[in-house]
């Protein structure tokens, strides 16, 4: 009898072990890691951060896993809710292109909740990473664009990742990782309408993941079942969520190709990541040709549907929304040279050269463009000037995907800028070494040694 997807999943999560994965992959897993904590300790001095952190508290916990943005200790399960959201709030969270999706925020809070309660060491901790990436990603590429339409993949895919992630750290039994795919697909959800008005609920989405893949595996490991064809049963995520599902992306090539995790893009910019290339291309024009606002008379960006479907509609109402706005983040591009933590705020919104950029404005859907996506997010700009000139750039990887990549000291000096608010230089160096050695590292609970990651005034 054939092994329904959520059994063959679960062998191979059970069978990774950090000495079985290349150098290349640990070093990757590492990367992420270090990435993702420059962005949780970022995140976790803003509003929607501090939010969450008063919810958990208020809700009590007894004392397993450390809060990031305020260096507390709460349960796992509600440490792995605040650490994903704080790490998804300013848009410098990874991203997985062909998945549509954010691996780190949903599954590294729920793995290192687990690895910090029980002080697991983090060469067990990175491989649980490389399964929830790849688990995460899978499940995003088998759902495919049709979902994204309306679904948030990092919410409704990365709930399975966080799953896997703590699954592995807990040790489960392969039946028991079944039950565990099973219940987060049941908890599955998170849609795009908040995106319309700028609402907060984007941070809520990776959070629950976390949290409710973390306690599907926690039930999981009790003995509470789950279905066991979650994705491919005729009542489940792959018919429900999906019009053109492929399945079989699940499994291809499981534990032989090369990890998703290898895939990654890494931000450069505090926007979302469906606006990267039309920020590149636009500061690509600006450096080339010297292009003052005043210079400009119009500025034309094509790009894939799905781009346009997700964010033509957007207005800069308020600098989190402004994150998801074209034109807000193109005129930034254009007139400061960068598109940077400190260019969304309501001085900027009101910024009357911006304001006069973005009018400049038009947005087109291009065919084109549409038959390479998902696998590239291309952007193509075109600037009118003044003066009678055009210039016209395409940009189909922008800094930070695989093939133009960050290089190894770029991801520390983003490290170093991320945390630069709130940890002091010799603490950052210090937590900075101790996530890229983190295959060293006996205990998990030794991250935060010495560390003061309590809020300054």
């Amino acid at each position: 009898m054939a092994k329904t997807i959520s059994e063959q999943l679960a062998r191979f999560i059970s069978d990774v072990t950090i000495e079985k994965l290349p150098a290349d992959v640990i070093d990757m897993a590492k990367l992420c890691f270090l990435d993702w904590v420059g962005s949780v300790i970022a995140g976790g001095t803003t509003p929607p951060a501090r939010m969450f952190v008063q919810v958990a508290k208020g809700l009590g916990g007894t004392p397993q896993a450390t809060v990031i943005p305020d260096g507390s200790k709460t349960s796992c399960h509600l440490a792995a809710l605040v650490n994903a959201a704080s790490s998804h709030v300013l848009e410098m969270d990874d991203l997985h292109k062909p998945s549509v999706l954010h691996p780190a925020a949903p599954v590294i809070p729920a793995a290192l909740a687990v690895a910090e309660r029980d002080g697991i060491s983090g060469g067990e901790l990175l491989p649980a990473i490389m399964v929830g990436y790849e688990v995460a990603i899978r499940a995003g590429e088998a759902l495919g664009p049709s979902h994204y339409q309306f679904w948030h993949t990092t919410a409704t895919c990365g709930v399975f990742g966080a799953a896997a992630a703590a699954g592995k750290l807990l040790r489960l039994r392969p039946q028991q990782m079944v039950w565990a795919l099973g219940s987060a697909g049941t908890q599955s959800g998170g849609l795009w309408e908040f995106l319309v008005e700028g609402a907060m609920s984007k941070q809520l989405h990776p959070a629950k993941a976390a949290a409710d893949g973390l306690l599907a595996a926690l039930l999981a490991q009790q003995g509470l079942t789950g279905a066991s064809q979650i994705f491919e049963g005729e009542k489940g995520l792959g018919r429900a969520a999906s019009r053109s599902p492929d399945l079989s992306r699940l499994t291809k090539d499981l534990g032989d190709g090369s990890p998703r995790i290898l895939e990654t893009s890494f931000k450069t910019h505090a926007a979302c990541y469906h606006i990267h290339s039309t920020i590149d291309a636009a500061l690509d024009l600006r450096t080339r040709f010297n292009l003052k606002p005043a210079d400009i008379r119009r500025i034309t960006v094509r790009l894939y549907s799905v781009a346009l479907d997700l964010l033509e509609k957007v207005e800069p109402a308020s600098p989190y929304a402004a994150k998801f706005s074209i034109p807000y983040c193109i005129a930034t591009a254009l007139l400061k040279g960068r598109v940077g933590l400190d260019d969304f705020t309501e001085e900027g919104i009101q910024d009357r050269t911006i304001r006069q950029l973005m009018s400049l404005v038009e947005l087109q859907p291009d065919q084109e463009l549409d038959q390479v996506y998902p696998e590239t997010w291309p952007a193509s700009v075109t600037i009118e000037t003044t003066s009678g000139g055009q210039h016209k750039t395409r940009v189909d990887y922008p800094k930070g995907n695989p093939k133009n990549p960050i290089a190894r000291e770029g991801l520390i000096e983003k490290f170093h800028l991320l945390t630069s608010r709130t940890l002091p230089e010799a603490s950052r160096v210090q937590l900075m070494e101790r996530c890229l050695t983190l295959d060293t590292l006996d205990n998990v609970q030794k991250l935060w040694t010495d560390l003061d990651l309590s809020p300054k005034s």
